[in-house]
């Protein structure tokens, strides 16, 4: 193989490779986005599991006062 030839050969894998690479780039960039919307959907339900338990402790010490008022309470052991 001539030298000129080796560096086609070289220049064409060269090519080839720089086209991977940005094809790789541009799934990269889709990936980080839709790891990013996931991780806002993560902390938006995060919130809501969060608000949904601090509503069903109002609600059970309401309860619990329901209960203390009309005597309904367990009896404690």
């Amino acid at each position: 193989m001539t030298p000129d030839e080796l560096a086609s050969v070289t220049l064409k894998h060269l090519q080839a490779l720089r086209t991977d690479m940005g094809e790789l780039k541009a799934h990269m960039t889709g990936v980080e986005v839709q790891l990013s919307a996931m991780g806002q959907q993560l902390a938006g339900l995060t919130t809501a599991v969060y608000s949904g338990k601090s509503e069903m402790d109002d609600f059970r010490r309401r309860l619990e006062r329901i209960e203390r008022r009309l005597d309904l309470a367990d009896p404690a052991h």
